[in-house]
């Protein structure tokens, strides 16, 4: 008989082995054929505490809605397209992905394209397996000495990057949020757009896809490449303009492609396929032993977190977004911080201004805003409160929380200062700091008294004139109360 004090967590598509080992024994592990809706709503409704998927389960809203009780919705790779992350939001669960798991095999199989096109290994392999010794034919190019444009510079691309500068190619990139020294330290030029086309022989898409990057590679863009220029997408279909693509190689305009992606998929029945300058295959980027296994640990591990209480770094929808390894100690510290201030002011503020000083001011600090807010709904005695649910919790009690940022701290190398706002207009402040290697969380002023305190779960703060007796009484006091 299960153990249904356990929490339970459905396994809606086949994943590694290693992703229920990574879960562990701390949960009922239930399975269902996701991809069979009458088959997934009744495993939903049955009560699931969280859904692990891939791509065939879809997680809509009437899904979401199916499931009370759910807590966490985990994808077994990058993309959310079968997620509705809104209504998910909405219902107070977490979305969580693995978007580090599949970065090594979509390089790969980027250059794997790129060598491929280069080569023509696809239509020269066809027609030797039909008989033909077509060595004439398929007279390909050398990448050495050669300028790659890298259009979208996050992770993946700047693995191929890394990658094809051992091939001796020289590597430009267009990424209008990257800062051109980070491009620097890895040898590459940031350049324009329209200079990445017009100097570029071998161009290489890595962009997600966007209202901003739909056909970003259009009909004007490859007017202005090199009629020698190969071009790879291996990250989103719908980034590059297939049928303006499909033009641009039949008038001699662009000489070959290499498409992992698609407008639509499946794809199986697209022009561009007829056309020997262009070798496909059927969004096989992830589709590594080594990936698939990455990714059902990742988000196992993310799902014990989550249903822990803990904060998941890769979740999509608790604002802030991705969080810097260098935040995430402060998360719980920031908590902390918040149900001292309103455990002091008596009653929930109305609003909490923190500002981050010194190292750790350099990177996104925004989510501790939601730690902020997390931390005062629970001195208030809320339950269930969560990183997703606790902005939309704090907005209903009127209840805000800003974060300044200034990388100047005179006395600590990191700190953080709170400022809470109360209704009957008074202010509690409070700061606090991460001490040493090993992050030790301390209190070090309450208002206007300076301390050297370890937050613990049971403190008592007492406000009297200091004048000889005063503890004493109130410990005869306490004393005589018990």
């Amino acid at each position: 008989m299960a153990n249904t004090s356990k929490p339970v967590v459905l396994i809606a598509e086949e994943l590694s082995p290693a992703t229920v080992q990574a879960l562990g024994p701390d949960f009922e592990v239930r399975t269902c054929d996701g991809a069979n809706r009458a088959e997934l709503l009744p495993a939903l409704a049955a009560g699931v505490d969280a859904v692990l998927i891939r791509s065939a389960t879809k997680m809509d809203a009437e899904a979401i809605a199916s499931a009370k009780g759910l807590k966490v919705i985990a994808r077994a790779g990058v993309g959310l397209d079968n997620v509705d992350v809104p209504a998910a939001t909405s219902a107070g669960v977490m979305v969580v992905n693995a978007p580090t798991s599949n970065i090594v095999s979509a390089a790969e199989l980027a250059i794997a394209l790129l060598l491929a096109s280069a080569r023509f290994v696809s239509p020269a392999h066809a027609a030797l397996k039909n008989g033909k010794w077509a060595r004439s034919k398929y007279t390909g190019a050398e990448l050495f000495e050669k300028t790659l444009g890298v259009v979208g510079f996050g992770r993946i691309g700047q693995l191929v990057a890394h990658r094809m500068q051992a091939f001796g190619m020289d590597v430009i990139a267009y990424d209008p949020y990257l800062q051109p020294a980070r491009a620097a330290q890895l040898g590459v030029r940031l350049v324009s757009l329209d200079e990445l086309l017009a100097q570029s022989d071998f161009i290489t898409i890595h962009l997600p896809k966007t209202k901003e990057t739909a056909n970003l590679i259009g009909d004007e863009a490859l007017k202005k490449v090199k009629p020698t220029v190969r071009i790879i997408n291996a990250a989103r279909g719908g980034v590059l303009d297939e049928a303006a693509l499909y033009t641009a190689l039949t008038e001699g305009r662009v000489a070959g492609a290499g498409l992992d992606v698609f407008a639509t998929e499946p794809c199986t029945d697209s022009p561009l396929f007829s056309l020997d300058q262009v070798v496909a295959t059927p969004h096989l980027g992830a589709s590594t032993d080594e990936a698939q296994e990455r990714a059902g640990i990742a988000v196992a591990i993310s799902v014990r977190k989550a249903l822990s209480g803990e904060l998941v770094p890769d979740a999509v929808n608790v604002k802030g977004g991705a969080i810097a390894e260098e935040i995430r100690p402060s998360l719980p510290l920031v908590e902390k911080l918040a149900q001292v201030a309103t455990h002091i002011g008596g009653e929930l503020p109305t609003s909490i201004a923190l500002e981050v000083k010194g190292d750790i001011a350099g990177n996104d600090c925004s989510v501790l805003a939601t730690s902020a807010l997390k931390g005062a709904l629970l001195a208030t005695g809320a339950e269930d409160v969560t990183y997703v649910n606790a902005p939309n919790l704090a907005e209903e009690k009127g209840m805000t929380s800003t974060v300044a940022t200034t990388t100047e701290s005179p006395e600590y190398r990191s700190m953080i200062t709170m400022r809470a706002a109360f209704p009957n207009g008074k202010f509690v402040d409070i700061h606090g700091t991460l001490m040493g290697i090993k992050k030790v969380e301390k209190i070090i002023l309450i208002d206007s008294f300076d301390l050297d305190l370890p937050p613990t779960d049971h403190m008592l703060f007492l406000r009297y004139t200091d004048r000889p007796g005063i503890v004493g009484k109130v410990g005869n006091h306490s004393v005589a109360q018990e």
